[in-house]
């Protein structure tokens, strides 16, 4: 039969397999294992059948914990049932698992394993979670590459089902998940030829049932349990044996040779290395490199991890071994070893060499794993036993505890024939898209191998990508960066003065410059260290300017497809002619469902790319002008942290940062100063506003909306103005003696959403969007507005003007442009942020708010500032509430010291009047701060030491304001048991929702916040429920604060909820309409303020207050802030949004996308109704 070649990353080989054999999954988002249940998905939308000629039925739950249930009770009724999870997710699913275990019952859960969270939250690769779940009596086997993940997925459900047990699949997150390479499909037919029909036969027939009822998850005493659990013995006994058989089946069916180990390299090897992962193909280069050089080593590749296969391992281990080096890759502090070590010790007690064995940890959080870390380790072992390091670590420098191996430069064994390429590409704008697309024509359409892989630094958009290509005719076994080029493309030219583009390009190569840069200027402007590089390498240097070629063919800031097409025209691998077409097919397969217009748009762009392309020749004076260093010496008056962390992170030097680098700078415990990310300065934004003084209003709308808090008024004296740049243009402040107002933009913090431009009122916009470069001498405004004294407020600080004359403590976060999240964290921040507290979800809000190195909560002058954190995703409310009761606890001590005081009569009568002021006002948030001065300055006058201990605890002088903070998936699923608790509980706690309707932070999947008709991922046919009403459940407790806003839409409503929030007495709970990149909003982000608007006039989003206090004063506690609602305007609010308008093109059928969007208005409608019925009107 001819073999079908696909490109496919890891997540989607998986996903083929267990779609086969799965009849339901139960499925909750988690990066990076989400790919393989949106994939199921969308298969199942599309009718695509399993091996039994069914299509999957998919259930999202609520978290993981009622997935793994689901998963539980749908194997108990017979029917096979799979999930796909990793890290967090893993860990809640562990109760579960020892169940469905201890019931013999069979089943696969795919795992793309990811760290866990401990001093830090990571999302990437390694061992941690598998291993903190291998106690549950799952049996784990494990892959390390894209092809193995399709072949030995197929082994774990077919040995599942034989064998009774259950399986944890698992492969290395991102290295393997999201890595794309060119590989052999298996055949849904030979799948079911495979099949142990008896065993299903046998497994549905076990499923309860009430025509046949039994009994199961009963209590057990002391006199049976142990014997219990003795009875599934023989089960693990016999798996080793059933996987064997199917990897032989697998073998015969494809040539390959898998078995429960694979050994690798010389047969008389003296030293050998034991792991698994995708480190395996990299470690095989490496044994042969080093066998080529005289070196007799050789590796072990762990697949089936348990039960562990003992004689297996022995049989294949050579019996010539001295040395063993095991490695793990995860961290278990505390024990003598990590897992792997330890059961390949215990095992080796029985060879007949009896080998030393010392283990190393590698590779945590998907740390590169390169061939000279792999050389480090085969070295080391040729020490004698006595210098050996019994424990170590590779790819990083320990100078601490020393356990490290040295580090040498990096070693690359790729093939010479493999073409590889590396993409520095702005986060948002196409180029992952791009070389995806690139990838898969490429191993699809020749007889080249390909490989892709893409590594994110963690702004959520506008951040770095970096996309390492390779392709050629041998079989690609480097799972690492790219590290010697033959082409670079930098898409981004902000990035020449940030990185070292070209470091290993090799000489001869291809470099690619995206600018807006002519010939003439890139020869004036481009800095000579690359200059020199290209002449003295012979590189070929071409430019191209993407950014005009996407404007003028109406895609945006899109640059993917001309950088594509670039990539193409510039390299062999096809010619025009047999590339275009191709090109053009990958537009319309990825476009076409969401609109036609978008996929002319990119055939336009294709089509004008070949002319714009040009080549630079290299003058011959380039090979002689000096290179001045990218980095020369730190900027003496920056903070320790910004010189020794931020800086190397952020110039890609993060990994040569030792063990002690990090403690030294403050970070043990993973903790991060404040006010960093205001020195990151990264110039992303290709225009930026310029204000016209003469236009405007001076009503500080801009600054309200501004995401990033890139635009703010300042306030300067006469004396200030007289040190002003020349260019300092003010109007004369009203109302306020001698203060002059200037509205200023920091353009290298500005992301270029916008928004600030739309929201102007004036009539003659006071904003207009300018090109970057002819903005430049605006920093020099900025940093000088940046040392202009904070005045007292001119207006009232609870108005939309007022507010803004008080500084932000939240800046220039990575969040996307435009993003709808952060105007309200900035606001709170305003408001309140002197006093705050904040627990955050983990979600979108904690990736722009707390990703190292750079942190935008920020201190004011008296360096205060908002104390966050985050602890995990579904503990957040509960999070936030021991916070609260911890300061309670501090602030009643407080108030027993200073109520014991008064009763002694201690003091001043000034200091008795603070006291009692203080005892009074001690639960009042407003005018905290002033009280806590006053009561401080008293009591430093005293000297009485009970007065002193008063003092002693001033910290707590001031109410905290308890903040918890996250988006619509925490708080409608998996932390919403937790909100219920913390409403129920009366303690004075503000929740902010912010409601996008989707879970952005994992790629846009389907919450109970997501209205009906809309698609999102694991709804790819549109959402077939209504939206869960959050805040009519929390009125039902009649004693907590609610209320509805959408700070875009009306900025005064969402002021005064939130002052009425923060101030009530009890709990309260804010939701917040929030636009978002996932909503595919016509126009883009910039449009968000109209959609805003449209969203809460239609009555898709009711505007209301819910205040019991009102209640108590016998008024109604309900009030509806908008009364105007058109409900015949929602369709056409609808229809401005991809995520309802695409259903035209998915469902061919308009009579049901005119029910599906009706339904949705109907929803909506019924929503307001039941609002109007709580007034009383």
């Amino acid at each position: 039969m001819m073999k079908t070649m696909k490109t496919m990353d890891g997540n989607t080989a998986a996903a083929h397999i267990s779609y086969a054999f799965t009849e339901v999954a139960g499925i909750y988002p988690i990066t990076p294992s989400s790919t393989m249940a949106e994939v199921v998905d969308e298969w199942a939308e599309q009718g695509r059948k399993n091996i039994f000629n069914e299509t999957v039925k998919v259930v999202e739950m609520q978290s993981e914990a009622g997935a793994a249930g689901t998963v539980h009770g749908s194997l108990k009724t017979g029917v096979l049932t799979t999930t796909y999870t990793a890290s967090q997710g893993l860990l809640l699913m562990i109760p579960n698992m020892f169940k469905i275990a201890g019931e013999l019952l069979p089943t696969v859960f795919h795992v793309a394993a990811r760290a866990v969270s401990t001093n830090a939250l990571s999302i990437f690769g390694d061992h941690s979670d598998v291993m903190a779940a291998r106690q549950t009596g799952f049996c784990m086997l494990a892959e390390g590459s894209v092809q193995e993940v399709m072949d030995l997925s197929a082994v774990a459900h077919l040995a599942s089902i034989e064998g009774r047990l259950p399986f944890m699949n698992f492969f290395d997150g991102f290295r393997t998940s999201h890595e794309l390479q060119k590989i052999e499909v298996i055949d849904y037919d030979d799948l079911k030829a495979m099949m142990n029909w008896e065993a299903l036969a046998n497994f549905r027939r076990l499923g309860m049932n009430p025509n046949r009822p039994n009994v199961s998850g009963t209590a057990q005493n002391p006199d049976i349990h142990f014997q219990q659990r003795e009875t599934v013995n023989r089960y693990y006994d016999e798996m080793p044996a059933i996987v064997q058989k199917y990897m032989n089946k697998i073998n015969n069916l494809r040539g390959t040779n898998y078995d429960l180990t694979n050994y690798y390299g010389d047969p008389e090897a003296t030293e050998v290395i034991i792991a698994m992962g995708s480190a395996s193909p990299t470690i095989q280069q490496t044994v042969d490199y080093l066998n080529a050089n005289g070196r007799k080593v050789g590796f072990l590749d762990i697949h089936l991890y348990r039960p562990f296969p003992a004689e297996n391992l022995l049989e294949k281990l050579p019996e010539t071994v001295e040395k063993v080096a095991v490695l793990d890759r995860t961290k278990e502090p505390g024990s003598d070893g990590e897992p792997l070590l330890l059961d390949v010790q215990s095992v080796l007690y029985r060879h007949t060499n009896r080998p030393i064995v010392i283990g190393g940890r590698y590779g945590i959080a998907s740390k590169d794993v390169t061939p000279d870390q792999i050389v480090a380790v085969f070295n080391h072992l040729l020490f004698p036993a006595a210098e050996l390091k019994q424990r170590f670590t590779i790819g990083i420098i320990d100078d601490v505890t020393n356990l490290s191996l040295p580090m040498s430069e990096v070693l690359d064994l790729t093939p010479k024939s493999t073409f590889q390429a590396k993409f520095w590409g702005l986060g948002s704008n196409g180029t992952v898209g791009a070389n995806k697309q690139a990838i898969k024509i490429i191993g699809n359409n020749t007889d080249y191998y390909a490989q892709a892989y893409f590594s994110y630094d963690s702004k959520k958009s506008g951040g770095l990508t970096n996309s390492h290509l390779r392709f050629g005719k041998e079989p690609i076994l480097s799972t690492y960066n790219v590290e010697a080029a033959d082409f670079v493309g930098c898409h981004n030219s902000a990035y020449i003065h940030q990185y070292d583009l070209l470091k290993g390009l090799k000489d001869g190569g291809t470099f690619l410059l995206n600018t807006v840069w002519d010939e003439e200027k890139v020869k004036q402007l481009l800095p000579n260290r690359l200059k020199r590089y290209l002449a003295d390498h012979k590189i070929n240097f071409y430019i191209i300017n993407a950014m005009d070629i996407a404007q003028k063919t109406g895609l945006g800031g899109r640059i993917n497809q001309v950088m594509s097409t670039a990539f193409f025209e510039l390299t062999d691998i096809m010619d025009h002619e047999t590339y275009l077409p191709l090109l053009k097919a990958e537009v319309d397969a990825a476009y076409g469902k969401k609109s036609r217009t978008i996929v002319e748009r990119n055939w336009q762009a294709i089509d004008a790319t070949v002319a714009e392309l040009k080549k630079i020749e290299i003058p011959d004076e380039w090979a002689e002008v000096e290179g001045k260093a990218l980095f020369s010496g730190g900027d003496q008056t920056k903070p320790a942290y910004i010189r020794n962390i931020l800086e190397p992170v952020n110039r890609q030097e993060g990994n040569q940062l030792s063990v002690n680098d990090l403690i030294e700078n403050g970070m043990l415990g993973g903790v991060m100063p404040s006010g960093t990310a205001a020195y990151e300065k990264r110039g992303i934004a290709l225009e930026v506003p310029e204000w016209i003084p003469e236009a405007c209003t001076m009503c500080n709308e801009c600054a309200f909306i501004c995401p990033h808090a890139a635009i703010r008024p300042f306030l300067a004296d006469d004396e200030e103005m007289a040190a002003a740049p020349e260019g300092f243009i003010t109007r004369d402040m009203r109302g306020k003696d001698g203060l002059k107002y200037r509205i200023q933009v920091s353009l290298e913090d500005c992301t270029g959403c916008g928004l600030c431009v739309e929201i102007c009122p004036a009539k003659e916009k006071a904003l207009v969007m300018r090109s970057y470069e002819e903005q430049k001498e605006q920093a020099m405004n900025w940093a000088f507005a940046m040392t202009l004294r904070q005045k007292e407020n001119p207006a009232k600080k609870f108005s939309v003007k007022g507010s803004q004359f008080e500084q932000p403590l939240l800046e220039f976060s990575g969040a996307c442009a435009g993003c709808g999240e952060t105007p309200y964290v900035k606001l709170l921040t305003q408001l309140f942020g002197d006093r705050m507290m904040v627990a955050n979800t983990t979600g979108c809000s904690s990736i722009w708010g707390g990703s190292a190195p750079a942190t935008p909560y920020t201190v004011n002058q008296d360096g205060r500032g908002p104390a966050w954190s985050n602890s995990l995703f579904e503990d957040n409310a509960e999070y936030g509430l021991g916070m609260h009761m911890a300061n309670e606890t501090k602030r009643n001590r407080v108030a027993n010291k200073i109520t014991s005081a008064l009763a002694k009569g201690l003091g001043s009568e000034d200091t008795k009047a603070q006291l009692q002021d203080w005892l009074d006002h001690m639960l009042e948030g407003e005018g905290s701060q002033q009280r806590a001065a006053k009561l401080g300055a008293v009591l430093s006058e005293e000297t009485d030491p009970e007065l002193q201990s008063i003092l002693a605890d001033r910290e707590m002088f001031a109410k905290p304001s308890q903040w918890i903070i996250g988006g619509d998936g925490w708080a409608y699923d998996i932390g919403f048991s937790g909100i219920d608790h913390v409403l129920a509980s009366g303690e004075d706690v503000n929740i902010l929702v912010m409601d996008n309707e989707v879970y952005a932070n994992t790629g846009g999947q389907m919450s109970k916040a997501t209205p009906s008709a809309a698609i999102a991922k694991f709804a790819a046919g549109g959402k077939k429920t209504k939206k869960k009403d959050l805040g009519m459940i929390a009125m039902t407790y009649r004693d907590v604060y609610v209320a509805q806003i959408a700070i875009e839409a009306n900025p005064t409503q969402a002021l005064k909820a939130i002052q009425e929030a923060e101030a009530y007495p009890g709990p309260s709970l804010v939701i917040g309409y929030t636009p978002c990149i996932n909503h595919g909003i016509r126009g883009g982000m910039s449009k968000s303020i109209e959609e805003s608007k449209k969203a809460v006039e239609s009555g898709y989003w009711p505007l209301y207050r819910y205040d019991p206090i009102r209640a108590q004063k016998g008024k109604d506690p309900m009030r509806i802030d908008f009364k105007k609602t058109d409900f015949s305007k929602m369709n056409e609010f609808l229809e401005g949004q991809t995520r309802f308008s695409a259903l035209h093109n998915i469902k061919k059928d308009e009579t049901l996308v005119a029910e599906m969007l009706n339904q949705t208005v109907e929803d909506m409608e019924e929503r307001v109704k039941s609002y109007e019925e709580l007034t009383n009107k």
